[in-house]
């Protein structure tokens, strides 16, 4: 992850269609090894579920907005570059 995050950063920031996917990819890596790492406390501690419950959810909202997302940043990678006339003189 310590790789995966910051590379995901940029390539959100460059605004591009693999940072997106790549986002959704690590963030259910991240929130199953939460789990993953949490999970002898669940255990003996179901009370211990609510400190996984914002990460949960922000995985929820991050995976499912990568496919409108990924639609979006498509959309504009076909559409032509728009070319501003040359100013008159």
């Amino acid at each position: 992850m310590t790789v995966l995050d910051p590379l995901v950063a940029v390539l959100v920031v460059l605004v591009r269609k693999e940072g997106v996917r790549l986002a959704g990819t690590v963030m259910v890596l991240d929130v199953c090894a939460n789990w993953w790492g949490n999970r002898h406390w669940l255990h003996d501690d179901s009370a211990q579920l609510l400190p996984l419950l914002p990460i949960t959810l922000f995985g929820l909202f991050v995976v499912g907005s990568v496919l409108p997302l990924s639609r979006t940043l498509a959309g504009k990678a076909d559409r032509p570059q728009e070319v501003m006339p040359p100013p008159s003189a």
